[in-house]
């Protein structure tokens, strides 16, 4: 598989990515010239309960094998999936996950929305939901996925500028920022203050 090579605060990172089975080149490529998987890649399965309990095992192994904090990457329905793992995982997993980056969430319906079912809490790491432009006539559901998750939004062009590099890279620097806050965060907590 091909690695997401980037700069320094990517090296910090085991990148998991997450698309749906079904979908062409995700848009973390397409918008960020991004290799197409990351460290690790797993194609959404949720056709029934068992393929998506089997997927969520494989995150799980994914999660705890990284030799790295792990950041999420996921388009589309891949991010409702990442959202109902972390939602219902042990917290040994969620915290081994540094962060998400979420491209162009899909609110699920049917039996999609169904299989992807939570509680409606927030994500246990940050994340930073990055749509396109032409989204935001959308932007009710989204906001809606936004807050619900916890997460911050990003609205970035659709299409590759020559600034697209750089912008990811300024991504990823925020993200990693968010992180560091969120390990302080939970060290004053653990030493009670």
């Amino acid at each position: 598989m091909t690695a997401l090579t980037l700069t320094a605060p990517a090296d910090r990172f085991s990148i998991l990515t997450i698309a749906d089975r079904r979908a062409g080149a995700p848009v973390w490529s397409d918008r960020l010239g991004w290799p197409v998987e990351g460290d690790t890649h797993l194609a959404l399965d949720t056709r029934s309960a068992s393929q998506r309990n089997l997927w969520a095992s494989r995150i799980d192994d994914a999660v705890l094998n990284a030799d790295r904090a792990v950041l999420l990457v996921a388009e589309g329905l891949g991010c409702a999936a990442a959202a109902w793992w972390a939602r219902l995982s042990p917290r040994h997993y969620a915290d081994r996950v540094a962060g998400a980056l979420l491209f162009d969430p899909v609110q699920p319906t049917g039996t999609e929305g169904a299989l992807l079912a939570s509680p409606r809490v927030l994500l246990p790491f940050p994340s930073m939901v990055v749509t396109g432009r032409d989204r935001i006539g959308q932007a009710s559901d989204m906001q809606q996925l936004v807050d619900g998750w916890g997460s911050r939004m990003l609205i970035a062009d659709r299409r590759r500028s020559p600034g697209a590099w750089r912008a990811a890279q300024r991504l990823l620097t925020r993200m990693t920022a968010a992180v560091v806050a969120r390990d302080i965060d939970r060290g004053l907590a653990l030493r009670g203050e």
